[in-house]
């Protein structure tokens, strides 16, 4: 039995650089919304493996899915809200996550009203 390789380019850098930190924050909500469940206005397991193909997974196994909602699911309800998914594709770019917070916490701030 094959394995999925996934490989993963991070573009969230060149993103943040290109468009500056408020921009990045606009894409990764355009991201969401592309996701997300319509009635819900979350990313739900199936929404996510519905819409999988679009980012590239329709490899996935669904045990992988479920990880990638697990790992960014900050309250436990089993979905991604906005907010938990701008932070965690934040969270899994490691080169953005050594530059400056400054910015990107103040455009968190103007998206959802905190910060990170």
């Amino acid at each position: 039995m094959a394995q999925s390789s996934v490989e993963f380019e991070d573009f969230l850098p060149l993103m943040a650089e290109k468009l500056g930190e408020a921009g990045l924050m606009e894409e990764l909500c355009n991201g969401f919304r592309l996701l997300m469940d319509p009635r819900r206005k979350l990313i739900t397991f199936e929404s996510l493996k519905r819409n999988a193909a679009v980012l590239g997974l329709q490899g996935l196994r669904d045990d992988e899915l479920m990880g990638m909602l697990r790992e960014g699911d900050l309250d436990g309800d089993g979905a991604l809200s906005e907010m938990e998914f701008c932070v965690l594709m934040v969270r899994l770019s490691p080169e953005l996550m050594e530059q400056s917070w400054r910015g990107l916490d103040e455009a968190f701030r103007q998206a959802f009203g905190g910060g990170l």
